[in-house]
């Protein structure tokens, strides 16, 4: 097992290094007779790129996705379909003097432990680069979701140690940092800038909603639904942490304030998120992530060089202050495969049973 393949019936494998040649991902167990276009996916795509602020990396890449194989004419044929983004604004050169050293908060030291070798530039495989495939992939996904009435967004909840204070929004909100609190964001935007001209980062918490998620997805002991789900979003780099529903406040309720009571037309209320033994309820999935700042860092940290030698390093090259906004559509890309995923597989039981299987 490489590591490299997410799913069950809709398997996802990504490829390619932040500056290799090229990124993207093949897509096997796509249904046929999905609308798809390169457009459908370039939305998603756009909004991972860099924006307009000066916490921003400054690497400008166009991410312009090309689907290579399992559309004709519009639609999905149910073979594999290969997504390819070419990497167009690579500068391996600034990477030259790590080739030697561990980069403190990066996965340097563990690649060169797991693989005998490492891609020292801008990470190889390890880099948020690799993201743009899973984002590709994602919105494949989301088409699937989408025809059985789901919904996925996410938004900016904590940025810096500033939270939001206003209700959970219906949609994803607008802003450069899709966050529904715009007082919040406007302070959000002035710690990212102190943390710019201080040369460091910091990490935030994003808010990932599901809308419109029938009953019954998921399995009852492994691949239960909110063990899937919180997987795959662990499974993205900068991802220390993942609550679902009410998360690590459970455990200072009492079993009376943490049960949802039921009534005539559902629960009364959601702190399980939408999901109760392994099993969607129908109601909102709602989860949370907790993001670590980013680890390349201007400021100068101690290390050792790949023979154990103590030194020090400060890492230039091209980098964000934060994960946050960019980590938004890669959350929801996650999220739209495992539940594709599941989608197709309570299909499958049911297809059974209907066959007497």
């Amino acid at each position: 097992m490489s590591g490299n393949t997410f799913g069950t019936l809709f398997r996802v494998t990504t490829w390619g290094e932040s500056h290799g040649p090229a990124t993207g991902a093949i897509i096997d167990g796509c249904p046929p007779l999905i609308s798809l276009s390169a457009t459908d996916i370039q939305d998603d795509l756009d909004r991972r790129k860099p924006g307009g602020l000066p916490s921003a990396s400054p690497r400008r890449e166009e991410d312009i996705v090309e689907i290579l194989s399992g559309v004709f004419e519009g639609k999905t044929t149910g073979t594999p379909v290969s997504l390819f983004i070419r990497n167009r604004d690579v500068d391996e050169k600034a990477y030259d003097g790590l080739r030697t050293l561990f980069r403190p908060g990066h996965g340097d030291f563990t690649y060169q432990a797991k693989y005998g070798i490492r891609d020292h530039r801008g990470g190889g495989r390890a880099s948020a680069r690799e993201t743009a495939a899973r984002v590709a992939a994602g919105a494949v996904a989301r088409k699937i979701i989408a025809e059985a009435g789901i919904e996925v967004f996410a938004f900016t909840g904590e940025l810096g140690g500033i939270s939001v204070e206003t209700p959970r929004p219906a949609v994803r909100p607008a802003g450069p940092l899709y966050c529904p609190d715009p007082e919040a964001e406007q302070k959000m935007i002035a710690r990212l800038d102190e943390a710019r001209k201080a040369g460091d980062t910091i990490g935030g918490i994003v808010e990932i909603v599901v809308r419109g998620c029938p009953p019954g997805l998921g399995e009852p002991v492994f691949s239960k639904m909110d063990a899937d789900l919180a997987g795959a979003l662990m499974g993205i780099g900068s991802v220390k942490g993942v609550e679902i529903g009410a998360g690590f406040a459970l455990a200072r309720m009492k079993g009376s304030r943490c049960n949802d009571q039921m009534e005539t037309g559902g629960f009364r209320t959601n702190n399980a998120g939408g999901i109760l033994a392994g099993i969607t309820t129908g109601g909102e999935i709602i989860m949370r992530v907790a993001c670590k700042p980013i680890p390349s860092i201007a400021r100068k940290q101690d290390t050792v060089d790949i023979f154990g030698n103590p030194t020090v390093v400060s890492i230039g090259g091209r980098h964000d202050v934060a994960v946050i906004p960019r980590i938004i559509p890669v959350c929801e890309a996650m999220v739209c495969m495992v539940l594709a995923d599941h989608l197709l597989r309570q299909r499958a039981i049911q297809r059974g049973a209907d066959h007497g299987e």
